[in-house]
C-alpha cells in the first residue's frame, strides 16, 4: 500500500466527518457547542490538514489550520462551561432525623446501642 492511498483514504475520512458533523447540526441533533460537533470537526481540519500538506496545497492546509484553532477554542470554552457549571451546580445536603435503640434484646451478641434513621430529607445548599 502506497503512502498516496493511504493520505488518500484519509481524506475521505476527513471529508466524511466533516459532512458528517455539518449535517448533525442542519438536523438538529447536535448543537454547535456539542463535544461530538468540534471534536468531529477538529478531527476532520486535522485530516484535510494533512492530506493538504502532504500534496503541497497550502492555501487548503492553511484554512485547515484555522479551523483547527477555531475549533480548538470553541473546545476549550464548552469545556471551561462545563466546569464552571458543576461548580456552580446546587450541591444537596443530607439531614436525618435517628432514634437511639437498644438492639441488645434482638441480637444478644451484640450490646451497644445503634441508631436507626426514622426520617431521611434531602436539603439544597445555596
Amino acid at each position: 500500500m502506497s503512502l498516496m492511498l493511504v493520505v488518500t483514504a484519509l481524506g475521505w475520512v476527513g471529508a466524511l466527518a466533516g459532512l458528517v458533523a455539518y449535517a448533525m447540526v442542519s438536523r438538529g441533533r447536535w448543537s454547535a457547542d456539542s463535544l461530538a460537533f468540534q471534536c468531529t470537526n477538529v478531527l476532520a481540519a486535522g485530516t484535510l490538514l494533512t492530506v493538504a500538506a502532504v500534496n503541497g496545497i497550502w492555501p487548503s492546509a492553511a484554512s485547515n489550520i484555522a479551523a483547527i484553532l477555531i475549533g480548538a477554542n470553541a473546545l476549550f470554552t464548552v469545556f471551561r462551561a462545563k466546569r464552571r457549571a458543576a461548580g456552580e451546580a446546587a450541591t444537596l445536603s443530607v439531614v436525618e432525623n435517628t432514634v437511639v435503640e437498644n438492639t441488645a434484646a434482638q441480637e444478644p451478641a451484640q450490646t451497644a446501642e445503634r441508631p436507626v434513621v426514622t426520617h431521611r430529607a434531602y436539603a439544597e445548599a445555596a
